[in-house]
């Protein structure tokens, strides 16, 4: 086997290997599930997709990102609102996000934001990678999530419930391994575009470009 393909496979093994390892961190093994889900939304509302835009856009982009990666966090600060201005509040777009952690924190904070009400989901999304270097960096940065979850409304009663629970565990994880299965996924941000994969953090430049010519193709 040639040895960047056994190198791409280790990387994978061990960014999941970090996520496993981690479930200390976040409380997966402090209380069973079933005990926690009485403070959850449903779990069919928590492991839904997520999306925003025309259910019938002619062009879909699906964002696999991590909590913890900061180019993720400067595509959503920068080129993000643009798109979201131009191409999918017109109309144009539907924009699908879909967690890809790489870390334990990264999990942690994916799971935290799925708990949320469903309609503050993509606020919480968007204040988590603003505040990125705040809590990522700090000392206790389960303790700085779970304030980033009352601002969105979840107790801290919930937040502990919520990552503590293994069905979001697993639906995270899932999305993960689905991502890398089905478009060979191995870093964030990565992007799908009506089925083409684009790796890597984009000016908004290139996304125009790339975003026009799938919606003139569509009009054919």
């Amino acid at each position: 086997m040639p040895k960047h393909v056994v190198e791409v496979k280790k990387s994978r093994i061990q960014g999941i290997a970090r996520i496993l390892v981690g479930l200390a961190f976040i409380g997966l093994a402090s209380a069973p599930a079933q005990a926690q889900t009485a403070k959850l939304p449903p779990m069919q509302e928590i492991l839904s997709e997520r999306v925003l835009g025309k259910a019938d856009a002619a062009v879909t982009i699906i964002e696999y990102a991590s909590m913890t990666c900061p180019h993720c966090a400067a595509f959503h600060a920068g080129p993000f609102p643009a798109i979201k201005k131009e191409y999918i509040e017109t109309g144009k777009v539907k924009f699908i996000y879909r967690d890809f952690p790489l870390d334990r924190l990264a999990l942690a904070a994916a799971m935290m934001a799925r708990c949320a009400p469903k309609e503050r989901y993509f606020p919480v999304v968007d204040i988590v990678f603003r505040t990125q270097q705040n809590w990522a960096k700090v000392a206790d940065p389960a303790a700085a999530l779970s304030q980033i979850g009352l601002l969105a409304g979840i107790s801290k009663e919930t937040y502990q419930a919520c990552v503590g629970n293994k069905v979001v565990f697993d639906g995270v994880m899932k999305m993960r391994n689905d991502g890398d299965k089905k478009f060979k996924v191995q870093s964030t941000p990565t992007f799908i575009v009506n089925g083409k994969r684009i790796d890597g953090h984009l000016p908004i430049e290139r996304f125009r470009k790339v975003l026009d010519a799938e919606v003139a193709k569509a009009k054919k």
